[in-house]
């Protein structure tokens, strides 16, 4: 563990929230690296995305609507998750619904009245889909570890409550870019027949979305972010409607 202690207040992210997904190919990746190259001369931390993920136990199996609107709580800090609520849920990145429930956004929250917006969101598209909690739904949780240059660690050193630690500075389409890095290299984990030893086969199967029907809700957190042996990593939640039960 580094000497030094990462604080997540001190992202800064100006300007508009919303994005739109990006598919995954090669083609948009590149206009996603151009558009951070360019927030980058404009003063953000060239950090950047570098590898996804899966821990001992990334799967947990939601078998009620109940359970649900809990994790939804947790995830979006609502209800009596509101608690956690810090100023760095700014940074988070949540996916959004429409009214009709067709076209996703990704967007960060300014307050408590946006994150309850996209909660009543969910909300809708869970009546749209009628789900079957027999065959259960699966919570997600994989870590994105992200890089930044260390030879220019010193300019972004402070000192916060007695402590040396980190503040970077981030554009809001410079956050945007990093959550599309994330959801694309989740994507091809599955398209590259990517394999994690360590867990069972049924594990595995998830992992490729073999059994997974539908995406409900999707949110990388940047509220609660680990710094460790000069990595920074957050973690990408993913709730998936399974299509036959375990």
């Amino acid at each position: 563990m580094s000497q030094y202690r990462f604080v997540a207040a001190f992202f800064i992210f100006p300007g508009q929230c919303i994005g739109k997904r990006k598919e995954g190919n090669v083609e948009s990746l590149r206009e996603v690296k151009r558009v951070m190259e360019r927030e980058a001369k404009k003063g953000s931390c060239p950090l950047m995305f570098d590898r996804l993920e899966f821990g001992t136990n990334p799967f947990q199996t939601v078998t009620s609507e109940e359970k649900l609107d809990e994790v939804l709580a947790w995830l979006l800090r609502l209800k009596s998750f509101r608690q956690y609520a810090e100023k760095t849920i700014i940074n988070n990145v949540y996916m959004d619904w429409d009214l009709f429930c067709k076209n996703p956004q990704f967007k960060r929250t300014r307050s408590v009245i946006d994150r309850e917006r996209i909660y009543a969101g969910i909300q809708r598209y869970k009546k749209r889909l009628k789900l079957d909690y027999d065959r259960g739904l699966c919570l997600e949780t994989v870590r994105c570890v992200f890089l930044f240059p260390q030879e220019e660690a010193e300019k972004y050193r402070i000192i916060h409550d007695g402590q040396e630690t980190y503040a970077f500075i981030l554009s809001n389409k410079y956050i945007l870019g990093l959550f599309t890095y994330c959801d694309a290299a989740r994507k091809s984990v599955v398209s590259d027949g990517v394999e994690y030893g360590h867990l069972a086969e049924q594990e595995q199967r998830k992992v490729r979305l073999e059994c997974v029907e539908d995406v409900l809700f999707q949110a990388l957190l940047l509220d609660d972010v680990e710094y460790t042996d000069g990595e920074l990593s957050a973690s990408l939640y993913t709730i998936y409607c399974m299509n036959e039960k375990e």
